[in-house]
């Protein structure tokens, strides 16, 4: 019945799926009615609807006894099929099947979990980003809006669909002036869309310095072009010719496969959210604050999208910049090695004071140390003495009571040690 019906019309495809096929069957049309990508979703179920020979109605009727497993035996037997002479790979076997649980889900006739489980099969590597790949990459940009689009989604893990919708009123006010500019991203504009469990999620994430910098730059760039300044309302990512219309979800993928071929260097804009992701983990953030940057949902907790929130997020951010930025070569310092120098530089402070105190070099102050640690004070006393034997002109550590006998003798007081004992000097 089904392909009869499909015989009569001309090829159903994704373009017109929503056209030719969906509107004839309520059931499709009340599914649609709670999704997003309706075209994409409502073709892969008339995939399965072809392959089954039946029509959305036949399938709601498998599950008219609600004891009746006839649709999960059915779905079960799509995933077992091969499907190779109908060209369809392991991934769109995987989003039909999701499509086929949906469309009952929604028309409350929900099929047993296990029913058509799969899993996607990953065969190719993720993109193993470099800060020398990415400055490759950066480097060979067209123009200033390519070179704001790269460092601007290596530091704010902004998906493509979003870069396209993005407008100049998301930043945050003043955003020039601010070293680590917040972009707050309200749920429409992001995965889920504020629709059912994605209600109230949003995006909290901020701009490196360089990723800031190049935006000022583009941003520059575009008024002077468009012969106007930039309104809030205005999408960020344009088109770099007249009339500059905003950049689309198509334009810009094909420009990051563009700019990725010319560089010699994998990317993709999926792979810059890893990169953002993997500075985040190395920087020990909680998995909650990551998934506020991230734009995910938030686990466990209420999401809290106040400025003192936000603002502990953004110095939190700030430890990442280092291992996020990537248009120069500056190495990159982490945590435990700036750590040690500080406590380096501390302790080489603490030895200079002592050295200064006592009259005698830096070194002479480390042997004590090394070879007298239960007593480097008398170490030093006697580094002291033994200075004196051969140099007429010296210092002495002496008891209070020797102290006015020697300053009559013509030494001259010089400081207290915390033992009480006093430092004198004969010289001039």
């Amino acid at each position: 019945m089904f392909h009869e019906e499909c015989k009569m019309n001309e090829e159903i495809k994704e373009g017109n799926v929503l056209e030719l096929w969906a509107p004839k069957h309520p059931e499709v049309t009340q599914w649609l009615s709670h999704l997003q990508k309706k075209a994409k979703s409502a073709y892969y179920f008339y995939l399965f609807c072809q392959w089954a020979n039946k029509t959305p109605t036949e399938l709601l009727a498998l599950k008219k006894d609600p004891s009746s497993k006839e649709a999960e035996k059915l779905l079960n037997a799509f995933v077992a099929a091969d499907l190779k002479s109908l060209h369809m790979t392991h991934a769109v076997k995987v989003l039909t099947v999701q499509q086929v649980r949906s469309f009952f889900k929604w028309n409350m006739c929900d099929l047993a979990k296990i029913a058509g489980q799969m899993t996607f099969e990953k065969k190719k590597q993720y993109n193993k980003l470099t800060k020398e790949g990415l400055r490759k990459l950066w480097n060979n940009t067209y123009n200033p809006r390519d070179r704001a689009l790269v460092t601007f989604v290596c530091s704010t893990a902004i998906a493509k669909e979003t870069l396209s919708q993005i407008k100049w009123k998301h930043l945050e006010e003043n955003w020039e002036k601010v070293d680590l500019p917040c972009i707050n991203l309200p749920s429409s504009l992001i995965k889920g869309h504020g629709i059912g469990k994605y209600k109230n999620v949003r995006q909290i994430t901020f701009l490196t310095p360089e990723a800031k910098r190049d935006l000022v730059n583009y941003k520059e760039w575009l008024e002077r072009n468009m012969g106007r300044t930039v309104m809030p309302e205005d999408n960020i990512f344009r088109e770099t010719y007249v009339p500059y219309n905003p950049a689309s979800y198509q334009s810009l993928g094909f420009l990051i496969w563009t700019l990725s071929q010319r560089a010699g260097v994998p990317f993709s804009w999926h792979d810059a959210r890893r990169w953002v992701n993997t500075a985040l983990e190395q920087i020990g953030i909680s998995p909650n604050w990551a998934r506020k940057i991230r734009g995910r949902m938030v686990r466990g907790e209420e999401s809290p999208y106040s400025q003192p929130a936000i603002d502990q997020l953004r110095e939190k951010f700030r430890e990442a910049v280092p291992l996020l930025e990537f248009t120069t070569e500056t190495s990159t310092v982490s945590k435990e090695t700036l750590r040690e120098e500080i406590t380096k530089t501390l302790e080489e402070e603490k030895l200079k004071s002592i050295a200064e105190k006592y009259h005698v070099t830096l070194e002479q102050v480390r042997t004590a140390m090394r070879s007298r640690k239960d007593d480097w004070e008398r170490a030093l006393r006697e580094e002291a003495a033994r200075k004196c034997k051969d140099d007429k002109h010296c210092q002495r550590i002496v008891s209070e009571n020797e102290l006015t006998e020697l300053l009559a003798n013509g030494w001259m007081f010089v400081a207290t040690l915390p033992s009480g004992k006093c430092v004198v000097s004969n010289e001039t």
